[in-house]
């Protein structure tokens, strides 16, 4: 399938899932109502690695546009590359909320609560304060990009050729078990100030569907917010890239 397919995919089952176990905690009448943030993170750490495998043989799985802005800043993707897939994962991230929706939907018509209808679709922070949040954004999004590129690749040491001829190991999915398992570390430790969007799909795309949905009892989609959970992870996105980029 097409690179574009593949990301809009791959964004798609990221927040079908990861917003998916938000709504299953918060929302009334769910089977997992007594959940607590251990289950948020784990969730979302589960969402990254299924919607990365499922588009990391085409396109390699950025499913972010922060990711994708760090690999164009560190020389490592053209510009028209960069701006199909962040448009692929805006997509994708509008039709996996689109699906949260329908799916749980007689459990939003069900809450009263109407800032837990708009935490199944995007973050906000915990106390409030754009220029903390957005600095919380950044620092966690730069945890996320830094080790994402040093993170090293299996291989196999074979005989006593070249480097360069040694085989590779393929771990097929398995592989890309450290970056659910980064995400997962990175809701624990540094997640509670803000939901840790890092990725500005992830946070205004579903956003948006909250916005245009007949949503009953909804409240406004906190425009006044929307902006920090784009430029936050954006900002440490290129910070890392930068940083990588002077290592190297």
């Amino acid at each position: 399938m097409p690179e574009f397919t593949a990301e809009v995919i791959g964004t798609m089952m990221l927040v079908l899932f990861g917003n998916g176990v938000v709504a299953n905690m918060v929302l009334a009448r769910t089977k997992a109502g007594d959940g607590s943030w251990l289950l948020i993170s784990a969730g979302w750490g589960v969402a990254v690695f299924v919607g990365a495998f499922c588009a990391n043989e085409v396109s390699g799985a950025h499913l972010n546009p922060a990711v994708s802005i760090a690999m164009f800043v560190a020389g490592k993707m053209e510009l028209e590359l960069m701006v199909l897939y962040i448009a692929a994962q805006f997509v994708g991230a509008i039709i996996g909320a689109a699906l949260v929706y329908a799916f749980y939907r007689p459990h939003f018509d069900a809450t009263d609560d109407a800032d837990a209808k708009l935490a199944c679709f995007s973050t906000g922070p915990a106390i409030p304060g754009n220029m903390q949040a957005f600095f919380c954004e950044a620092i966690g999004t730069f945890a996320l990009i830094l080790p994402i590129f040093l993170m090293a690749a299996p291989s196999l040491v074979h005989g006593s050729g070249p480097a360069d001829t040694d085989p590779i190991l393929g771990l097929g999915s398995l592989g890309l078990l450290p970056v659910g398992l980064l995400v997962f570390g990175i809701g624990m430790s540094l997640g509670g100030t803000t939901g840790y969007a890092i990725n500005p799909a992830r946070d205004l795309g579903p956003r948006l569907v909250h916005f245009l949905f007949p949503i009953k009892g909804k409240r406004d989609s906190d425009w006044g917010y929307a902006w920090v959970p784009v430029a936050g992870p954006i900002v440490g996105a290129v910070l890392a890239a930068v940083v990588y980029r002077l290592m190297a």
